[in-house]
């Protein structure tokens, strides 16, 4: 008998075969017919292939220009309708594949993002760059004041270099210095004697090999009117931010002037009349010290064993000089054995007519010169060298030996961007201001002392305490200032109010230019980065554990 012959077993290799097996597992033969559906599947693929052949002749017969028997039947001659599922016709099968597309883009567009929101399109707009937290400082114990929202960010896109200084500078004259190398100016008496160590709450191991610290103090103006929008100091909100670091969030410390200004030379809080701009050269009474290194008391004239940065510096044979434009037209009295043009500053225990609106023809207002408010300065004959007429700016910048370590630069009231006029029709405000550094600015940015390890920062002592930018909004754990009325609200925890936002803007070869901060700032955090960049302790509030100095990530240039 044959393999055929015998059921369940494959007519081509005899290999057992189970009930309703179609192909052999020994040799792979067809046992049983096709299924229906493959046998439909054929066909429609036979007929597919035979229209495109069709119409393909066609296409052929149509060129050459003559018809070819059957083509023009087979190609019209639509298929056979076949029991069973069918395809959409191609057309039918393409429009709904664009529906379904179209539809598919209706739903993203309302789902996602608008383009205008996204990160490619912003490039249509200048970028703020918010530099990292390394070290979170603490927060105040009440809501911070936040930028501005119609604040405008600066460019990132580099400036051209600012025009040199003049060529007929005079010729250069060091600060006077027991060595004249060093231009060491002469030590002041007190408490300042000895080297100090840095507390141990700084970052100068992070911080640039900074030499020689620039500080230009305007006066009177909020941040919105210095560096935003709507600024009308052009010089400084636009071609000097975009080549420095833009702290937005530095904050006064105190209303007025003069308390600011002593708080960022010494870390001493305000008096009632220094936050007054004493209008009577007093001293401070009784001038006791309390915690946090504070005189209380009753004055102006803080007692020679209060420290200054002034001293710290001296102490550590490094220099100093207060810059003062409009200094020596005052007609108040300099200190004893000076010339009439340095340290001047009213009689101990006389009025200072200085102190409010300044008489006609006399810029120089005393309260801007916070150095002649210590007895550690105006005792000292360094008061008499060192605290000096803008006029000595230009000599001093010419050799990096001559430049001081610490360089503290105050325009007139003209100039100084208050919005009082210092005289009836003169310019005041910030188009004032602007031209006054758009005068200075470029001899500082061009001398060998800035390019060899500078920084240059320029910022205002004040926000104004009335009028349509009053602010008093504060940060970094505000003092209650013990000389001071307890503010409204002290009782129920919170802090004392500041002298509000003001910002700063930082330039230094070891700046990013265009880069900002939002981290929070004040004086006090002034004085304590110069005081890291200079290996001193901190003084007074500058100690305070919610005060930080600036940020290292600030100074992104710096590859040390």
């Amino acid at each position: 008998m044959t393999a055929s012959d015998r059921p369940g077993l494959c007519e081509d290799c005899g290999s057992h075969l189970q009930r309703g097996q179609r192909y052999c597992h020994g040799c792979g033969a067809r046992i049983a017919s096709r299924s229906p559906q493959l046998v439909e599947l054929l066909r429609r693929v036979q007929d597919a292939a035979a229209i495109d052949g069709a119409k393909a002749a066609a296409s052929a017969a149509a060129a050459v220009g003559r018809p070819i028997e059957g083509v023009t039947s087979a190609a019209t001659r639509p298929p056979a309708r076949r029991p069973g599922l069918t395809l959409p016709p191609p057309r039918v099968s393409a429009l709904l594949v664009l529906v379904f597309l179209g539809f598919g883009v209706i739903l993203g567009g309302a789902a996602g993002s608008r383009v205008d929101d996204t990160l490619a399109a912003s490039a249509r707009r200048p970028l703020k760059l918010i530099l990292p937290q390394t070290s979170s400082p603490a927060t105040a114990s009440t809501p911070e004041a936040s930028p501005p929202a119609t604040s405008e960010p600066p460019s990132s896109s580099p400036e051209p270099t600012p025009p040199a200084a003049s060529s007929s500078t005079p010729a250069p004259t060091a600060p006077s210095s027991a060595s004249s190398e060093a231009s060491t100016p002469s030590s002041s008496s007190g408490a300042e004697a000895g080297s100090p160590s840095p507390s141990s709450g700084g970052s100068s191991s992070k911080l640039p090999p900074v030499k020689h610290v620039f500080v230009i103090m305007l006066s009177d103006e909020s941040y919105a009117t210095v560096f935003g929008p709507s600024s009308s100091a052009p010089y400084l909100s636009q071609t000097l931010e975009r080549r420095g670091a833009l702290l937005v969030r530095y904050y006064a410390v105190a209303h007025e002037e003069l308390a600011n200004e002593i708080a960022l030379l010494s870390g001493q809080g305000p008096t009632a009349e220094t936050a007054a701009n004493c209008p009577t050269y007093t001293d401070i009474v009784p001038a006791t010290v309390g915690a946090e290194e504070q005189v209380s008391g009753q004055g102006c004239v803080f007692p020679s064993s209060t420290q200054t940065l002034a001293g710290q510096l001296t102490a550590k044979h490094l220099t100093w000089r207060a810059y003062l434009q409009g200094m020596g037209d005052a007609g108040a009295s300099p200190a004893a054995g000076a010339a009439p043009s340095v340290c001047v500053h009213p009689t101990l225990g006389a009025a200072d007519p200085t102190s409010g609106q300044p008489p006609t023809g006399q810029p120089y207002a005393t309260f801007r010169n916070p150095f002649v408010y210590f007895h550690s300065v105006i005792d000292s004959p360094a008061c008499g060298v060192d605290d000096v007429g803008l006029g000595k700016l230009s000599a001093d910048l010419s050799q990096p030996r001559h430049t001081p370590s610490f360089s503290y630069i105050v325009p007139d009231r003209c100039h100084d961007g208050s919005p009082t006029p210092c005289a009836p029709g003169a310019a005041a405000g910030m188009p004032a201001a602007d031209g006054f550094l758009k005068q200075e600015v470029p001899k500082i940015l061009h001398s060998k002392a800035y390019k060899e390890g500078g920084l240059l920062a320029i910022t205002v002592d004040e926000a104004p305490s009335s009028g349509e930018f009053a602010d008093s909004s504060s940060c970094c754990g505000q003092p209650t200032f013990p000389n001071l009325p307890a503010p409204a609200g002290a009782s129920t925890g919170l802090a004392a109010n500041g002298g509000g936002q003001v910002g700063a803007l930082l330039l230094s070869p070891f700046v990013k230019p265009g880069t900002t901060s939002q981290e929070p700032y004040n004086h006090f955090s002034l004085l304590r980065t110069i005081e890291d960049l200079f290996g001193l302790k901190h003084l007074g509030y500058a100690a305070l554990p919610k005060v930080s100095s600036f940020e290292a990530s600030i100074f992104s240039a710096h590859t040390g």
